[in-house]
């Protein structure tokens, strides 16, 4: 199993995906996304299971801040060039990926 939490240390759901790992004893590696971004294969992997209009949170401020929901854009693109976009936490484990916190998927990762 190799666990990476893809997140920024202010996000909620982020800081219980690691707390979730680290009281089960479970190795991870945590990504904060406001030190580095994801490159275009990490983001293609992450797509090949959840499509690219479920990554970009359009809920978030700066999705709002930016005017976002008033502009045609590439969601590719725009997730690289600002990656603060994303929802998160991403989990990935070698193939399979999570947004957000889902523990009753986790848990059978770990079985």
């Amino acid at each position: 199993m190799n666990i990476q939490i893809i997140g920024t240390k202010k996000c909620k759901e982020t800081q219980k995906a690691e707390r979730y790992f680290k009281e089960r004893g479970i190795p991870f590696h945590f990504r904060d996304l406001t030190e580095k971004s994801l490159a275009k294969g990490e983001l293609d992997n992450i797509s090949r299971v959840i499509p690219l209009e479920d990554l970009i949170d359009k809920e978030s401020k700066r999705f709002k801040d930016r005017g976002m929901q008033f502009m045609v854009f590439d969601i590719e693109e725009e997730l690289l060039s600002d990656p603060l976009l994303l929802k998160t936490p991403i989990v990935r484990n070698e193939k399979l990926v999570t947004i957000g916190y889902k523990p009753e998927v986790w848990k059978d990762w770990i079985k």
